[in-house]
């Protein structure tokens, strides 16, 4: 597969009363075209900012002070306003973690997806509206000729997300940002809309990136997993290896988080501590306050990057220090 998207350095920040502070921190990533890659963490890691960053559309007064993010031969930073307005929606697609908020309430649905194709197509009204009740139908939205013309308040949540997915897939995206996709759902709903977007996927052939803190929905789609703390990416390698063979601390503390992982009745482990809040991250470890495996230099060396390849021909990238021993004391 060729690559897609590559992100490096990215570092996005935000005013503070001690100077700007990075939230996504020399973010490193790539995606490869039809692959799934899944970005995890606790909220408060960096994920939705990296979302927003990768998209141009970073709130205020927040900014993107460094990296280049290079989108099929072109870096995104460098485009024009009116450029990267071009790409929004037509390469680049996202879906966001609540429908509620990102459809108008007073629009029907149908007139919010035909906006959407005709903002970046020529296509007459008509022509709009037809190929938004194929999409409709396509993700799964029973009777949408009657749909079209509802508005977000008469569905459900699982019709008004996939009402999201059929907006963001208009344009056939070449890749789609679903961030926290199935978090507003309730059970039932989620599997729905995972295969949906699993099947979606498949037949268009378009790159993923999930957002998720639920590792349960990255084992369901995605090929790649880069694990995020405290604006920073802690381990990265295949799906597989991340659930069978992790290395960091951090993610080791998820995966036993995981209820799947705990014996029936018995207590589901968790991570002591919280995130700590983006003006409290040091040059240091900034896991290290919430780690078993805490070493003295971790308070304030920032972690060398191990590569740990468990599989042939796979690079299993961690950063932390108490790995680095292991591996050199191997």
């Amino acid at each position: 597969m060729s690559e897609l998207l590559r992100v490096r350095g990215l570092t996005t920040t935000f005013p503070s009363e001690q100077g700007p502070v990075a939230v996504v921190d020399s973010l490193d990533l790539a995606i490869a075209e039809g692959e799934v890659l899944a970005l995890v963490g606790e909220s408060g890691c960096g994920k939705s900012m990296t979302a927003l960053s990768l998209l141009r559309l970073v709130p205020r007064p927040g900014r993107i002070a460094a990296g280049e993010m290079i989108f099929r031969g072109r870096d995104l930073l460098q485009l024009t306003v009116p450029e990267m307005r071009g790409i929004r929606g037509r390469d680049i697609a996202m879906i966001f973690q609540e429908p509620m908020t990102s459809l108008n309430p007073v629009v029907t649905v149908g007139a919010q997806v035909v906006e959407a194709i005709r903002l970046h197509e020529p296509a007459t009204k008509r022509e709009a509206r037809r190929r938004t009740v194929e999409i409709f139908e396509r993700v799964g939205i029973p009777d949408p000729e009657a749909r079209f013309a509802a508005y977000p308040f008469e569905l459900s949540g699982g019709l008004k997300q996939r009402v999201m997915i059929a907006m963001a897939l208009a344009m056939r995206p070449k890749l789609l940002i679903a961030d926290e996709p199935t978090t507003a759902l309730d059970v039932t709903i989620q599997a729905q809309i995972l295969e949906l977007l699993r099947e979606l996927q498949r037949d268009l052939g378009m790159a993923i990136l999930l957002i998720s803190h639920d590792l349960g929905i990255v084992n369901e789609l995605a090929d790649r997993v880069l694990v995020m703390y405290a604006g920073q990416v802690v381990e990265e390698a295949s799906r597989s290896t991340i659930l069978e063979q992790a290395r960091h601390p951090y993610t080791q503390g998820l995966l036993a988080s995981m209820p799947s992982m705990a014996r029936p009745g018995e207590r589901l482990n968790e991570i002591p501590g919280v995130v700590p809040p983006p003006s409290d991250w040091t040059a240091g470890c900034r896991f290290a306050s919430r780690c078993e495996r805490v070493l003295n230099v971790c308070a304030d060396e920032a972690p060398p990057e191990v590569a740990a390849g468990p599989r042939a021909g796979e690079i299993q990238r961690v950063f932390c220090h108490a790995v680095a021993r292991e591996v050199a004391d191997a």
